[in-house]
C-alpha cells in the first residue's frame, strides 16, 4: 500500500511537470507566432509605414506586451550566432538572475541556430523560443526571444509531492491500525478454514467447513466447499477408473500371458497365439478407451450443446448405423424441428445402441430408428425385434461391467461399458436413457433429453 500511495504522489507530480510543461510550448509558441504576425503586417505608429528598423520593430511590439510573472521578452539586436550588440527588454521579473542580466545566456540563445530550446544554468532553467528579425536596408539582423522560467512552477509540483507525501504516510499508519483491529476479527473464521483444510487428507475428503452468516468469509468457505466436492468426485472418479481397469484388464492380461507361456515353435501354434494375443490387446484397448471416455463424463465440458436440427441428425444416425450389421433397418418417425444438443455425443450414443441391438439379433431382422418430441422434451430411439431384455437384467444393464443374459443363451463380447457410456451421455445432457419393451417383442432403448 505504501508503495502505491507514493506512486500516486509521484504520479500527481509527473501529471503535474508534464500540464507545465505543455503550458510553457505552449505560451512559448503563441508569443513567437505573435511577434511573427506583428513583424510581417505591424505598421510604426510614427510614420505609419512598414517598420525599417528591428530595434524600432522590438521595441514597439515589447510595449503593447503583457507577460505572465514568469515569462521575460526581450529583444536582441545584432548579427545572429555572435553577440548582441543591443538589447530591449520589457520589465523586470522577480527571477534569480533574469535573461537581461546574463551576458553569458544571451549570448548562447542568439547564437544558437534552433528556433526553441532548454538553457541549463545554475540560477535555474531557461526555456525559450527566438524569432529571428530579417536585415533592414542592411540594418543589423536582430532576434525576438521569449523566455520563461519554471523554477517556480516546479516548486509548486515539489510541494505537491511532499504534500500528497505526507498525506498518504498519515493514511498508511491509520490504514494499518484499522486494518490490524479488523483483520483481528476476520483471521478468527478463516483459521476454522485453514483447521478443516489442514485435516483433509486423499483418503478422507468428506470434511466441510460450517457456514454461517452471508459475509464474504461465507461465501468463502460455501466456495472452499464446492472446491471439495469438485475433488471428492474427482478423486472418487480416478479411484473409480483405477479399480474398474484393474478389476477388467486382470483377464485379458492373464490370458495373454498365459499363451505367452505356452506358446511353442510351431508357425501354426505361433501364429494362432498371435492372433488370440492381438485379439486380447484389441480388447484391452476399446476397454481403456470406454473407462477414460466414462471419466470424461464427470467433467463439465463433458457435452458441448449447440442448435441442432433433428431431423438431420436422425438421418445421419440411420445411415451410419446401417453399415453395423445386415439388417432390415427402417427409419421410422423423423421430428422436425431444431434442439439444443451436443451432435457428436448424441451420434455417439445412438450407434453404440444401434450395435447393441444388431447383437441381439440376426440378419434380416427389423431395427428402426427414429426421433420424436414431447414439447421441450426430445426422444431419439432404437428398437429391434430381438429376443428382448430379460426383467432381471432391465435395472443393471447400464450399470458398468453389467451385461444382460441373452435369451438365445449367448452373451456378448464387449466389456459391458456401453450402455454406461449412453447413459453418461444422456445424463450430461440433463436427460436419462431409458428401456422399454417393443411391440411383436425385442427391446426399444429410448434416449430422452430434456
Amino acid at each position: 500500500m505504501a508503495v502505491a500511495l507514493a506512486s500516486v504522489a509521484a504520479t500527481t507530480r509527473s501529471i503535474l511537470l508534464r500540464d507545465t510543461d505543455q503550458r510553457i510550448n505552449g505560451l512559448l509558441a503563441q508569443e513567437a507566432g505573435e511577434f511573427a504576425n506583428f513583424e510581417e503586417q505591424g505598421f510604426d505608429p510614427e510614420t505609419g509605414r512598414p517598420f525599417t528598423d528591428p530595434g524600432r520593430l522590438l521595441r514597439v511590439f515589447l510595449e503593447r506586451q503583457y507577460a505572465d510573472l514568469d515569462e521575460e521578452l526581450v529583444g536582441l539586436v545584432g548579427e545572429v550566432g555572435s553577440r548582441p550588440t543591443q538589447i530591449i527588454q520589457q520589465r523586470e521579473i522577480p527571477v534569480d538572475r533574469p535573461l537581461h542580466e546574463d551576458a553569458d545566456a544571451r549570448r548562447r540563445i542568439h547564437a544558437s541556430p534552433d528556433s526553441t530550446g532548454t538553457l541549463e544554468r545554475p540560477e535555474g532553467e531557461i526555456r525559450w523560443a527566438k524569432v529571428t528579425v530579417a536585415r533592414y536596408g542592411g540594418e543589423p539582423a536582430a532576434a525576438f526571444v521569449v523566455a520563461f522560467h519554471p523554477g517556480r512552477e516546479q516548486a509548486r509540483a515539489d510541494e505537491v509531492f511532499r504534500v500528497l507525501l505526507a498525506i498518504s504516510g498519515v493514511a498508511l499508519l491509520m490504514t494499518t491500525g484499522i486494518a490490524w483491529v479488523v483483520a483481528g476479527r476476520i483471521l478468527k473464521p478463516v483459521r476454522l478454514v485453514r483447521t478443516t483444510a489442514a485435516q483433509l487428507t486423499e483418503q478422507d475428503l468428506t470434511r466441510r467447513i460450517p457456514v454461517h452468516g452471508h459475509d464474504d468469509v461465507a461465501a468463502l468457505a460455501e466456495t472452499f466447499n464446492a472446491m471439495l466436492d469438485r475433488l471428492e468426485r474427482a478423486f472418487a472418479t480416478q479411484r473409480r477408473f483405477v479399480d474398474d481397469a484393474g478389476h477388467e484388464l486382470r483377464t485379458p492380461i492373464t490370458i495373454v500371458r498365459g499363451h505367452l507361456e505356452l506358446m511353442g515353435d510351431e508357425p501354426a501354434e505361433r501364429e494362432e497365439t498371435v492372433r488370440l494375443v492381438t485379439d486380447e490387446l484389441d480388447r484391452m484397448s476399446r476397454i481403456v478407451e470406454d473407462l477414460l471416455l466414462l471419466a470424461k463424463a464427470e467433467r463439465p465440458d463433458f457435452v458441448t450443446p449447440e442448435p441442432v436440427q433433428l431431423a438431420e441428425l436422425t438421418a445421419d444416425v440411420y445411415v451410419k448405423a446401417r453399415t453395423l450389421g445386415d439388417r432390415d433397418w427402417v427409419l421410422a418417425e423423423v421430428a422436425d424441428r431444431e434442439a439444443r444438443l451436443d451432435p457428436q455425443r448424441v451420434t455417439q450414443a445412438m450407434v453404440q445402441l444401434a450395435q447393441n441391438a444388431v447383437q441381439h439379433t440376426t440378419t434380416g431382422q427389423t431395427i428402426r430408428i427414429g426421433s420424436r418430441t414431447d414439447g421441450a422434451r426430445v426422444e431419439l430411439y432404437v428398437a429391434d425385434s430381438g429376443p428382448g431384455v430379460q426383467a432381471q437384467d432391465a435395472e443393471v444393464i447400464f450399470e458398468r461391467f453389467r451385461r444382460g443374459t441373452a435369451r438365445r443363451g449367448v452373451r456378448g463380447t464387449g466389456a459391458g461399458l456401453g450402455l454406461s457410456i449412453v447413459r453418461a451421455i444422456a445424463e450430461g445432457h440433463g436427460g436419462r436413457v431409458g428401456l422399454r419393451a417393443t411391440e411383436g417383442g425385442g427391446a426399444t432403448f429410448v434416449l430422452t433429453l430434456d
